[in-house]
């Protein structure tokens, strides 16, 4: 028997002993892929941009998630906003909306769509309706990183090397840490008293990572919303950029809500 006919036979005889015990071609093709959602929609924050994400996209996609990075503007909520709902409608099922730190603000605003299953906060600020950064900061004390933003005559802020070293990425080497100088997008002053329309944790799953030793937002503020808004939480003893320096917890954290998330 030549060596295509075998293979032929083979193939026959395994397709007949699959039908034969009643199991679903499809369902056998799909084991691999993740259980839930399988969309993740990663969504960067201020003086960043998407590759902020890429520890965390090689792990993901490993998992077989279908995984989509947004590059926010930064240059109003609205604009962000919309950005990620492009991205959003793009996608060919239910999605796991990630953001980091204002980003939040962006996925609490964009998460209202249908194809939006659950929210993931990671070191972010998550409020309500008519809420902004600068006012639910107020309670809190400053974060060190406000001392090194530095505006432009634009109405733009950028923050210094000395910020980004010290103050969000402290626990990086200083090779990341200069990479994450040279790339940071200028963000614009405004998005920081923007206000929420609708709040869509208030009607979605969300998980939230404090990152225990934040200078860019006040670990406490992260406690705190995350108790207001009922989330699944974790705390890991990381800096501003918790996906950089812990990109594996921030990973189990995204795949735990895809796969609890309906």
């Amino acid at each position: 028997m030549k060596l295509s006919q075998m293979y032929r036979t083979a193939l026959i005889a395994t397709t007949m002993l699959i039908l034969s015990s009643g199991l679903d071609m499809r369902a056998l093709a799909q084991t691999s892929s993740p259980q839930g959602a399988k969309n993740i929609v990663l969504v960067h924050g201020a003086w960043a941009d998407g590759s902020c994400w890429s520890k965390v996209i090689g792990l993901l996609q490993a998992k077989g998630f279908h995984v989509v990075a947004v590059e926010n503007p930064l240059t109003s909520l609205a604009d962000d906003v919309a950005a990620t709902k492009r991205i959003i409608a793009l996608q060919d099922g239910p999605v796991i909306l990630v953001g980091h730190s204002y980003a939040g603000v962006v996925i609490t605003e964009a998460g209202n769509g249908p194809k939006v299953v659950g929210l993931v906060n990671v070191a972010a600020f998550a409020f309500g309706e008519g809420e902004s950064i600068n006012s639910v900061s107020k309670p809190y004390p400053p974060a060190p990183l406000g001392s090194e933003l530095r505006p432009d005559t634009q109405g733009f802020l950028t923050a210094t090397p000395k910020g980004i070293a010290e103050d969000m990425a402290q626990d990086l080497p200083a090779s990341e840490q200069q990479i994450l100088t040279a790339t940071q997008g200028q963000t614009a002053a405004s998005v920081f008293g923007a206000t929420v329309t609708t709040a869509a944790w208030k009607s979605k799953p969300s998980w939230v990572l404090i990152a225990g030793n934040d200078r860019a937002i006040p670990p406490e503020l992260e406690k705190d919303e995350a108790a207001i808004i009922k989330a699944t939480s974790i705390t890991v003893p990381a800096n501003h950029l918790a996906m950089l320096s812990h990109p594996r917890e921030v990973a189990e954290l995204i795949e735990q809500a895809a796969a609890k998330a309906k």
